[in-house]
């Protein structure tokens, strides 16, 4: 089960909420590492791509462009740090001056562009009243004698002194217009600026607040990271003292080089009990268990096809079933029976959330809850490496003596056992 919530990197919510919080740590701490040897794959990857791309690089042309750094008096880079040198105005003046410079420059270049296409209006609306004017007196006139004719010119004169006074006159206000609307946009883009400016200050407020949040996490991590492998090395202590008592069903791959004084007489021990609790398929019957259980008939199928063989919920050297035993129960109907116990209190129920059990505890404060991995060959707390038994009894046998978490300091004392007549496992041994 954990080799599949490590492949996938994902864990089910339902069956998440079913873990204890020392068992969430570890879980945590070994999905960080599978991410973290999953980066480092990446990354030499991908150091080997840039290191091919640099060795194709050396045999183009080289046009790069290239930045040559001004020189001071000392023959070092020349450095103006703002605000040490004696005339330097206050960083907050200078960028009011920036943006009032850059929007009148703005604002100068749009007048401009708009005062040459109103002149071209005016130039172009006198020219043709003028041309159209002379036009017509010509066509008037050009019979008439030639005082007629001086008259006409006279006449053409005043006109066309009207149409000078006209056309300045249109200018002036022209000029006026652009003016106040260079001043006005003056005032718009200055606006643009300043708010452009208290946005970047907003921004920068926000990326140290994030910075901040960034920090607490890192160190939330840590200390998440400090408390997952205080942790293992509890289970593992526990784990070694469990080894020496005989009471697992062999030894994980951290616990190889450990020597046990009757390490012997111990492996033909585990060997006849491992050859005793193998389930036993019968002929013609092929089990193909699914990853998680889907439905109440599957698990039920399971627990008498694998865990009937192994004696799973029988009392030790007996077949009679187990007091603190109980069938596929909710967290719910387990914490109920355990309402008015008193604390040290457990029971062991089938787990609809994975294949093995959820072994509930009643405490002062309230109730605890652990997963069981039963998928293997083995029984052992899910999310972590440390006692493996080789039966359910041994593993609640072995902590009857030993506490499941250091900080809990859980001891299983007094079992908890049916409350009504007809048993809560009845239709698993049927």
């Amino acid at each position: 089960m954990l080799q599949q919530i490590l492949r996938d990197m994902y864990i089910d919510p339902d069956l998440l909420a079913e873990l204890n919080d020392e068992q969430k740590q570890i879980l945590f701490y070994k999905m960080r590492e599978e991410q973290i040897r999953r980066w480092t794959e990446w990354d030499k990857n991908l150091d080997k791509e840039e290191s091919k791309m640099k060795i194709k690089a050396k045999f183009q042309h080289n046009n790069s462009k290239h930045i040559q750094w001004q020189n001071g008096s000392d023959g070092d880079v020349w450095v103006w740090i703002m605000g040490e040198a004696p005339n330097d105005k206050p960083y907050e003046q200078i960028c009011e001056a920036v943006m009032a410079e850059r929007a009148r420059q703005q604002a100068q270049k749009e007048a401009e562009e708009q005062w040459k296409q109103k002149e071209a209006e005016i130039e172009k609306k006198f020219r043709y009243a003028m041309a159209k004017e002379k036009a017509r007196i010509v066509a008037e006139k050009w019979k008439e004698e030639i005082e007629d004719r001086k008259a006409a010119k006279l006449m053409e004169n005043k006109f066309q002194e009207e149409l000078k006074k006209r056309e300045e006159e249109e200018r002036r206000k022209g000029e006026e217009q652009i003016r106040q609307r260079e001043e006005l946009r003056a005032k718009e883009l200055y606006l643009s600026l300043k708010k452009a400016q208290q946005q970047c200050q907003r921004n920068e407020n926000e990326e140290e607040e994030w910075q901040e949040q960034l920090r607490k996490s890192k160190a939330a991590d840590e200390d998440r990271k400090h408390k997952a492998r205080w942790a293992r090395a509890e289970y593992h202590r526990q784990s070694l003292r469990a080894i020496q008592k005989g009471k697992v069903a062999g030894l994980s791959n951290l616990f190889q080089t450990v020597n046990l004084n009757n390490g012997q007489e111990s492996s033909q021990e585990n060997n006849s009990t491992s050859q005793l609790i193998k389930p036993q398929v019968p002929v013609g019957k092929v089990w193909e268990r699914p990853a998680r259980p889907i439905s109440r008939d599957v698990i039920i199928r399971w627990f008498k096809e694998e865990q009937l063989p192994r004696r799973a919920g029988m009392e030790k050297n007996t077949e009679v079933v187990a007091q603190w035993f109980h069938g596929i129960i909710s967290r719910e109907e387990a914490e109920e029976l355990l309402m008015n116990k008193p604390e040290g209190s457990f029971l062991v129920r089938v787990s609809d959330k994975i294949w093995g059990y959820a072994l509930s505890f009643r405490q002062q404060t309230g109730f605890k809850h652990f997963l069981v991995d039963a998928s293997g060959d083995y029984y052992s707390f899910l999310g972590v490496d440390p006692n493996r038994h080789a039966t359910l009894t041994d593993l609640i046998d072995f902590h009857k003596e030993e506490v499941i978490t250091s900080s809990g300091g859980e001891l299983l004392v007094e079992p908890c056992g049916q409350n009504k007549n007809t048993s809560d496992y009845r239709i698993l041994f049927e």
